[in-house]
């Protein structure tokens, strides 16, 4: 069993800042990767940002420069630090991991419930 406890989404204003937390736990040997991801209303879920065990990490194009994804590896949780907020990041926003399972050392995907991030005056 893995769940992901999602926490920091709200209403800001445009310009604003808001920082996501997800934690992970349950059991599993190793995380491989957390990423963030979002869905707003009427649109596909996209990649938003991603690191991987290694520390490598990924931002969607029209993020860089205002979101900074972060893990810490003690408390198997990953953090988006989001500044600079526009209308058009008002989405649910998504957290998963891959896990290496304990069990058969394979990979699995598991994903958070959503916080709510409403950019909005």
């Amino acid at each position: 069993q893995v769940q992901l406890v999602e926490s920091g989404g709200g209403l800001v204003q445009p310009g604003g800042s808001l920082r996501l937390s997800c934690a992970a736990s349950g059991t599993f040997f190793s995380i491989y990767a957390m990423a963030w991801n979002r869905q707003a209303p009427g649109k596909q879920r996209e990649l938003v940002a991603s690191i991987t065990s290694g520390g490598t990490t990924y931002y969607k194009e029209s993020v860089k420069g205002r979101f900074t994804i972060s893990r810490d590896i003690a408390k198997n949780t990953v953090y988006l630090q989001m500044i600079s907020l526009k209308p058009e990041d008002t989405a649910v926003y998504y957290c998963n991991v891959v896990v290496k399972s304990t069990v058969d050392k394979d990979n699995y995907a598991y994903w958070g419930q959503g916080t709510q991030v409403t950019v909005s005056s």
